[in-house]
């Protein structure tokens, strides 16, 4: 084996150390590190082998933390895809590893924690109006949340209209 060849699979091995990868992450990072194609598709293949790399394990692994830091299943498939997972392995990792009555009770503690924080900021009386509801309703979408999750949420929360708005 050349030595090319053999740098390259330390310096995929010390990323891997650090976290999984997905293989196209993998590419991007030793493509970056001036390795030759060949070179890559040789360590690849032999992570492969080894089982050091298998993007079903990176997307399953990578949905539980996302969801653990209260990312929504939305925005946990954006990033998957864009880790260069296919859309089918994204879909199958997400349904596998996120159960959607947790993913409730996050979006739930996220929706008070940030009611708060816009209550500090605007005062309590701003989140009944229609711009802070937009605001909440936005902020809590951008975190990766069906939308019909966070209308549902914020409808609990007492935030709906109650007054005529004459």
């Amino acid at each position: 084996m050349s030595d090319d060849r053999e740098g390259c699979y330390l310096a995929a091995m010390r990323i891997l150390r650090y976290r999984f990868n997905s293989e196209v992450e993998l590419r991007r990072k030793l493509r970056s590190k001036r390795f030759e194609s060949d070179d890559i598709d040789v360590t690849i293949a032999r992570l492969r082998d080894e089982k050091w790399l298998d993007d079903e394990r990176f997307a399953g692994a990578f949905v539980r933390t996302r969801s653990n830091k209260s990312v929504g299943k939305r925005r946990i498939l954006r990033e998957l895809q864009a880790a260069g997972v296919d859309s089918d392995s994204a879909k199958a990792a997400v349904a596998e590893n996120l159960d959607p009555e947790r993913e409730m009770e996050q979006l739930k503690a996220l929706c008070v924690k940030r009611m708060r924080a816009l209550a500090r900021r605007h005062g309590e009386e701003w989140l009944g109006t229609d711009e802070g509801r937009n605001k909440l309703t936005v902020w809590l979408l951008n975190q990766g949340y069906d939308a019909a999750l966070v209308q549902s949420v914020i409808r609990e929360k007492n935030l709906g209209h109650h007054q005529s708005d004459s």
